[in-house]
């Protein structure tokens, strides 16, 4: 018979396993804490059952506590687990010093997406590697991974409800993440989701309410008795042109004034926008000539960006060390061995990060 009792480190607190020894984590979350001292206050009581008086002890009570603090946890939806260390040990074998190994869900969950999407830097890295997440790789997630992925998605909705930042890039995550979604539940046979079929279902119906909710959106015109960008000058607005890097984005800005719109459909400014994506040798395989006999480099880069990848530009990105082996932001940091940590650095883009966790 196995032997119930307390851990003797510490009764009700999680522990964790590091490099330097076992640590004791905080708790999930302030209302789990203030839901443990009222538990707590009420260890000594009498609790009345029915019609007979049982008197519990301590350990009786302590245990239901903590009992109580983890159903709560569970039910809580938009509850996610606090980690202190914002980044993640890459390791895809067992060693003796590690069992198991590091899944794409551990780091989805591990690396604080929830609070990067409020970086306007990083915002655009981590709705494009939602996507890559949608188109291939999301039944690989765990449970409590694509929990996580639906509330850091919703944040999303919400944000570009709310600041009508980039909607455009939302559309497109949510048109790939219902496509898979279909085709999953419809061969729900032979998929491996991972929950009820009515949960998916329900979040398939989410996913087209808020496409839904996007296609209604309404751009607020802001009213400014100050300087707009139709006041600068023509050099300054071309220069504001030429440091875009996707050709939607140009056609958008085309779309506000005449004038902008005469810079956007400047030849020069789609050639330098085709040799910064593709190689000569891409280009010169699919030459659109104008009516003119000249290469319509507008077409071109439309042309070529069915057939090639375009290169990806963000803010902020993940970073890898290749010393530890550790993956995290770059900003927050880690506990890095070698004598100069920077040069053991490495920009991570959404692509490779699912490429690390494929095994």
């Amino acid at each position: 018979m196995p032997f119930l009792g307390q851990d003797w480190r510490s009764p009700g607190w999680r522990w964790v396993k590091t490099e330097d020894g076992w640590k004791r984590c905080e708790p999930f979350s302030p209302a789990l804490e203030d839901g443990s001292n009222q538990l707590n206050d009420i260890s000594h009581t009498v609790i009345l059952t029915g019609d007979e008086e049982e008197i519990y002890s301590t350990e009786d009570c302590e245990f239901a506590a903590k009992k109580r603090k983890k159903d709560h946890f569970r039910s809580n939806t938009d509850s996610q687990c606090f980690y202190r260390e914002k980044w993640i040990y890459v390791h895809k074998e067992s060693t003796r010093e590690r069992h198991g190994y590091c899944t794409l869900g551990e780091a989805f969950n591990r690396l604080d997406f929830s609070s990067a999407i409020q970086d306007i830097r990083r915002f655009n890295y981590v709705v494009k590697l939602l996507q890559l997440i949608a188109k291939s790789q999301l039944t690989s997630l765990s449970g409590a991974a694509q929990k996580n992925y639906f509330n850091i998605l919703d944040k999303i909705v919400r944000k570009v409800m709310e600041d009508q930042y980039n909607p455009r890039l939302i559309k497109d995550l949510l048109q790939d993440l219902s496509s898979t979604l279909c085709i999953l539940i419809r061969g729900v046979g032979k998929s491996v989701l991972v929950g009820n079929i009515n949960i998916w279902i329900c979040r398939l119906e989410t996913i087209l309410l808020w496409q839904q909710q996007l296609k209604n959106l309404q751009m607020n015109k802001q009213v400014n008795n100050g300087l707009t960008l139709s006041d600068l000058p023509l050099h300054m607005l071309n220069n504001i042109l030429y440091r875009f890097s996707d050709g939607w984005d140009i056609i958008t800005l085309g779309q506000v004034t005449p004038t902008l719109y005469m810079l956007s459909e400047d030849r020069q400014l789609w050639k330098k926008l085709c040799q910064y994506h593709f190689a000569e040798k891409q280009f010169c395989r699919h030459l659109i000539p104008s009516e003119k006999g000249h290469i319509d480099w507008k077409l071109m880069y439309f042309a070529l960006q069915k057939y090639y990848p375009i290169k990806e530009q963000y803010g902020d990105t993940l970073h890898f060390c290749r010393h530890c082996s550790i993956l995290f932001w770059k900003d927050t940091g880690h506990p890095c061995t070698a004598s100069d940590p920077n040069t053991c650095l490495m920009p991570v883009s959404p692509q490779h990060f699912i490429d690390l966790f494929k095994f």
